[in-house]
């Protein structure tokens, strides 16, 4: 795997889908879905090769030895790990939920320290030729994360990066990283899972992010959350009007939906565009000469009577 050209492309459902996944199953998942050809049919016996070097290589990890027995433990894992999908099916409203495996089966390699791994047969219509509603960005944006929630929160950020705020509700947030239980107050919530994937966000991705929360009376109801590119990751271009416009690095390819940055750029520019001066508008230098040889006319009329 040619791991500069490795993007991760995930229908929105997925995104905000209730599962819980440990660090080396989301490197397997994510390392899987970036295999996944944009422009081709995802089948159901399509096969794709995971192998600890390619893990090590993405993660910037040493002994491989040790990173295969991760990979086949994480492996084994990933075959039962359930993910839980709401509002599955527009055409179908009455259905609320569903329930699904990410892996339909895994072939261990022990001596070639590889795994073959096939998605699902539910979870390929979340993963493969997606139209709309769906969240992009490059897979080395997160393999440095040693937190599974990191990517997660990355995820959740970056599915609105092109207006840098979301307000997540804390309730909702523990339901789909299925952490209400280990989590149950909120200072802890904070400690273990949003400050440290801040953390490794800031440090280790292609954007920033910073957070404050919303209260009800005492109660913390919602963390506030407002990022953006980093500088680093941003270029400029010269538009057919001569304004700048800053785009993400990779082509033009945007990490969202849809490519709304021109479109906010161009709101921006048409918002603060100066009023248009009436065409017969003079400057005040002009107007001084002109009240000034006014007045000079006057007193020469008066003389002359």
């Amino acid at each position: 795997m040619e791991k500069k050209a490795l993007v991760v492309v995930k229908s929105n459902k997925v995104v905000e889908a209730s599962y819980k996944l440990s660090l080396y199953e989301q490197r397997i998942l994510l390392a899987c879905i970036a295999q996944i050809k944009s422009k081709e049919e995802l089948l159901e016996d399509c096969q794709f090769e995971i192998s600890a070097a390619n893990i090590a290589d993405l993660a910037k990890l040493e002994h491989l030895n040790k990173v295969y027995q991760l990979l086949a433990e994480a492996a084994d894992k990933l075959l039962t790990r359930q993910v839980i999908i709401n509002d599955p099916d527009p055409d179908n409203p009455k259905i609320k939920q569903r329930k699904m495996n990410w892996m339909s089966h895994i072939d261990y390699l022990p001596g070639e320290g590889r795994v073959i791994l096939q998605f699902s047969k539910g979870i390929i219509p979340y993963l493969s030729q997606l139209s709309r509603e769906f969240t992009r960005y490059k897979l080395t944006c997160v393999t440095q994360f040693k937190s599974a929630y990191s990517i997660r929160l990355y995820e959740l950020l970056v599915q609105w990066l092109s207006t840098g705020k979301r307000d997540v509700e804390v309730d909702w947030l523990k339901k789909q990283f299925q952490v209400e239980h280990n989590y149950p107050r909120v200072g802890d919530l904070k400690k273990w899972v949003i400050d440290v994937a801040k953390k490794e966000i800031n440090e280790h991705s292609n954007i920033w992010v910073k957070y404050s929360q919303r209260k009800a009376g005492r109660t913390i109801t919602h963390f506030c959350f407002e990022f953006g590119l980093k500088e680093t990751e941003k270029t400029t271009r010269t538009k057919a009007n001569g304004t700048k416009q800053l785009i993400p690095d990779w082509n033009g390819h945007p990490m969202y939906t849809v490519d709304s940055e021109a479109i906010l750029e161009d709101h921006k520019r048409l918002k603060t565009k100066p009023e248009p001066k009436p065409k017969n508008t003079l400057d005040s230098d002009k107007k001084s000469k002109i009240t000034g040889l006014k007045r000079a006319i006057k007193q020469m009329e008066s003389i002359a009577d």
